[in-house]
């Protein structure tokens, strides 16, 4: 037989064996999430709903790299992780130990992969792979965090306005967040305080569960509500009052944010003026003299 022939057999069938087992990784992978979600509540599913889906796929390899993820060389990053994850409503989803530990387990990816692309004479691009794999979650979850604290800080002023109007109108600071949330569309600041009322009906303290979300979220126009309305609450001040006053201020900071950023509008356009607009307008307006004098030359 011929000898070429062997070798394109034993590709073929070595090829076939190694499509077999990825699809049954991916079968598993698949099975695993499955379970997972089965197994957990509404809200924890609609959290993990929310995380990329390479995220997403990995997580139920995490218990395989879950030693390496909770040694102490890893201590402050889970820390970080952590405060994170609170920051996005994310911490019910997954723990710190796991998200570093999905790390780990797309930078496991990215080196065979890297082994690859070494092998194909293309090393510099494996590496970059790599770097990639573990890096993107952690980048990815600062920038969901940004848009999360952005979509507090829009949302924040008229959900004050509400609830500054139902409490002098009579009602309970308490009635009047749930009554609000019912009606409103749930949104990110939506979340964290049915989160925070959940906790009160359970038992813990309106003062530790309004200072819970402080620390939670770390928005500052949250934070600084929540710290008004605790000292009202301890020094007997009126809440209507108080929310009121918060509202003003957040309006003011508001108007003064779009004043900024109606200011910064001519700069940010300047670059893209200069590179893309500019060079037609100066095609169009020279094209036809350059033409005229280049056939009076010629």
């Amino acid at each position: 037989m011929n000898f070429s022939l062997i070798l394109t057999l034993l590709a073929s069938v070595s090829a076939g064996i190694s499509v077999t087992l990825i699809a049954l990784f991916i079968f598993d992978v698949i099975k695993k999430m499955e379970i997972a979600q089965a197994s957990d509540d509404s809200e924890t599913q609609d959290e993990i709903a929310r995380m990329p889906i390479i995220i997403r796929m990995v997580l139920p390899l995490t218990p395989n790299f879950m030693r390496i993820a909770k040694s102490d060389a890893l201590s402050s990053t889970c820390k970080n992780t952590q405060s994170l994850l609170e920051q996005t409503g994310l911490d019910q989803a997954c723990t710190s130990h796991q998200f570093v530990a999905a790390r780990l387990v797309l930078g496991a990816i990215g080196c065979f992969f890297a082994v690859l692309l070494a092998f194909s004479g293309k090393l510099p691009l494996g590496l970059a792979m790599v770097l990639l794999l573990m890096i993107y979650p952690q980048i990815w979850l600062k920038k969901y965090r940004d848009k999360r604290h952005l979509e507090i800080q829009r949302a924040l002023p008229n959900m004050l306005d509400l609830l500054t109007l139902s409490v002098e109108a009579g009602k309970d600071f308490l009635t009047s967040m749930r009554d609000i949330l019912r009606r409103r569309k749930l949104d990110a600041l939506g979340q964290e305080l049915s989160r925070t009322f959940h906790e009160i009906q359970l038992g813990k303290s309106r003062r530790d569960a309004l200072k819970g979300l402080s620390m939670r979220v770390q928005q500052p126009d949250l934070s600084s509500l929540m710290n008004a309305v605790v000292q009202a609450d301890e020094l007997g001040v009126s809440i209507g009052n108080v929310l009121r006053i918060q509202g003003d201020q957040l309006r003011l900071k508001r108007f003064q944010r779009a004043e900024t950023l109606a200011n910064e509008a001519p700069v940010k356009i300047l670059f893209p003026m200069v590179i893309f607009i500019f060079p037609a307008v100066f095609l169009i307006l020279l094209a036809p003299l350059l033409r005229t004098v280049l056939g009076t030359v010629l």
